[in-house]
């Protein structure tokens, strides 16, 4: 029964000219027949992304096509896409889900490749380091397409290709504290909320080659540096030591550009544009010399008032950018009062 509507939708695909009407049979498409026709939905696919008439379209097919895929389906279509400009960046890892390790020796002669598309390279790089769980990738950004070509660390892809390709052990995850598993303080019990989201967070999307939404351990050297330029509350320093933020960013109504919640490696650095010039380290004329920034939201920030430090903890006071003259409220009575609504929101 879907013979005839299927066909006519493979008729309208190739002689539409209207990139929007386009978008919108493709969806049509795959929302009618990807699951009861995905082999003759792909069909359509690949042959639009070999001689389609709306070039950007065929790039754009791709990334539908590497998730119909099933392994060992389309090996010679990915092989021909990885030579062909627009469709080899998504060809890598329609190559690696239909051929496996068969497909490891054409992608380290793609990365090698000095005549290919720097983007392109850096994704062979980058889905060989995921597949074969080896470190190519640590510490680079997680979109290839922002690295630059002496991060593409060839020299480790060719020495693993002579040891035959062997599996790694893939990237460990951040340390973390036991209080979040077992909070007992209203500090631990604040951040083991913030945990809770964050980790739901991370089972949607985490590439721990560059980890985000953490709560770990911070490193001594980054405690002892912190420590030499400021007296912290002991309820921040214990969060800033337990349960620092690694690339933590909580989105939501509330933060509507978004929060960044500083950790203790980038605390010290956080300060510039704020506290002192970021060039020349000069302190800033009209800063609150006692204000510690601890998280911004679109550049406005949020600052621990060190100067009214009691019990083990400070108010946090928060103002906008830009407005010419700082103008801070009163945004939380205590750091502790501020995670919980970081928790609440995130």
């Amino acid at each position: 029964m879907a013979v005839a509507p299927l066909a006519a939708l493979h008729r309208k695909l190739f002689d539409e000219t209207d990139g929007v009407k386009f978008s919108n049979l493709k969806d049509r498409l795959l929302k009618k027949h990807a699951a009861d026709d995905r082999l003759a939905v792909l069909a359509i696919l690949t042959a639009y992304a070999r001689e389609g008439q709306l070039l950007h379209w065929r790039a754009f097919l791709m990334t539908d096509i590497v998730a119909l895929a099933e392994p060992g389906e389309y090996g010679d279509f990915f092989s021909w896409s990885l030579d062909m400009d627009g469709l080899a960046y998504w060809g890598v890892d329609g190559m690696l889900k239909s051929m496996g390790k068969e497909a490891y020796a054409p992608l380290v002669a793609l990365a090698t490749a000095e005549n290919a598309k720097l983007s392109v390279r850096a994704k062979a790089v980058k889905s060989l380091a995921a597949f074969s769980r080896q470190p190519f990738d640590a510490g680079l950004p997680y979109d290839p397409g922002h690295w630059k070509e002496e991060q593409l660390r060839l020299e480790a892809v060719q020495a693993w290709q002579r040891d035959g390709y062997p599996d790694g052990a893939g990237h460990a995850a951040p340390a973390t504290h036991a209080a979040l598993d077992e909070p007992r303080t209203p500090l631990e019990k604040a951040a083991a909320r913030l945990e809770k989201k964050l980790a739901a967070r991370r089972k949607k999307e985490q590439d721990l080659a560059q980890p985000s939404n953490w709560l770990t351990i911070a490193s001594a050297a980054d405690m002892a540096g912190i420590a030499q330029r400021w007296a912290l509350p002991e309820q921040y320093r214990r969060f800033l030591a337990c349960h620092s933020p690694l690339r933590v960013l909580i989105d939501s109504p509330q933060y509507f550009q978004g929060l960044s919640l500083y950790g203790a490696a980038e605390l010290v650095k956080a300060q510039s544009g704020y506290a002192w010039d970021a060039v020349s380290g000069a302190a800033i004329a009209g800063w609150p010399e006692q204000y510690l920034v601890i998280a911004d939201a679109g550049a406005d920030p949020y600052c621990l008032d060190l100067g009214a430090i009691a019990g083990g903890d400070a108010p946090v006071y928060t103002a906008e950018h830009g407005m010419g003259a700082w103008r801070f409220e009163r945004h939380a009575d205590s750091f502790i009062d501020f995670l919980n609504e970081i928790a609440a929101a995130a």
